[in-house]
């Protein structure tokens, strides 16, 4: 199994339902050599089975997820600033984990303001190495471009010498170019399952996104601030969750990246059972790990 994935993905060639014992065992075993080896990082949240977003999360829970997931990461992701969420990037920082600290944006002006403040908060107190003023507010249609822009520079302002961007799918970086140039950095989204791609070509679309991006951000930095593989749960038009499409895309996605020295944070570290409401049966199956912290694929 060659270290960098081609452009296409070293798994590209094989179909769902045709993998030989071989081809299973080349995997598993290229799939502990990626983990092992550390990966940029991972979207993380602390939920525990029966919690979901609006749950109040404990120092001792985050603590002991990110213990689970420390020895193979140097970043997380996090998604809140309320809630007990903002404890989760001075833990990290106490571990030796690099953080990209959201504040989650909605139609709540309450919450907003309690998220805005809470990672400006964070960010002061040294702990957010990069901050994101919303996730995928655009897409949701969750308020405005200017309302948006106001969330932003609100937070740029407050926080000189840190940097401030927005996480949204790659696409909406070509419609809101205005978003795109407040960015210190340009946080994409890069989904070939929720566009019905074909895991065989699913690295190669998200190549193209990540091009797309670039494209409409010439000059910034760009991290992808999420991608990832269902193993379990209902297909998507072309897209088919399965245990060896989830590990051969996280193959080929952090050989590809560490080729092209691109940062990825990979959704996610855990399973989340809350989220088959908003997304169905596969929205709790995006994990390395279970929902109780278990690991899915060693």
């Amino acid at each position: 199994m060659p270290r960098v994935a081609a452009q296409g993905g070293a798994w590209s060639h094989v179909k769902p339902e045709v993998w030989t014992d071989a081809e299973r065992q080349t995997l598993n075993d290229a799939f502990r050599g990626v983990l092992q080896r550390g990966v940029h990082g991972f979207c993380f949240s602390p939920y525990l089975e029966g919690q979901s977003p609006g749950s109040q999360v404990s120092e001792a829970q985050i603590r002991e997820r990110l213990q689970i997931i420390q020895p193979y990461t140097r970043w997380i992701r996090t998604f809140s600033c309320t809630d007990g969420h903002e404890q989760t990037p001075r833990i990290a920082h106490e571990m030796g984990i690099k953080t990209l600290v959201g504040a989650w944006i909605g139609t709540d002006d309450e919450i907003n303001e309690r998220e805005i403040a809470g990672v400006i908060e964070v960010a002061r107190a040294g702990h957010a190495d990069i901050v994101a003023v919303g996730n995928e507010v655009l897409l949701r249609e969750d308020m405005g471009e200017d309302q948006l822009l106001a969330c932003i520079q609100r937070v740029k302002d407050a926080l000189p010498g840190v940097p401030v961007g927005y996480v949204d799918a790659y696409y909406l970086f070509e419609l809101h170019p205005r978003i795109t140039a407040a960015c210190d950095v340009v946080l994409t989204n890069c989904y070939p399952f929720w566009e019905g791609c074909p895991r065989e070509g699913a690295l190669a679309y998200m190549q193209s996104m990540v091009r797309r991006t670039r494209a409409a951000a010439p000059g910034k930095r760009i991290v992808i601030s999420e991608t990832g593989w269902p193993d379990q749960g209902s297909a998507f038009h072309g897209s088919v969750p399965s245990t060896e499409g989830a590990m051969a895309y996280f193959v080929d996605t952090i050989q590809w990246a560490e080729a092209e020295d691109l940062e990825v944070f990979y959704f996610a570290a855990f399973d989340e059972a809350w989220k088959v409401g908003a997304e169905g049966d596969v929205g709790a199956y995006w994990g390395l790990w279970d929902k109780d912290g278990k690991p899915k694929f060693a």
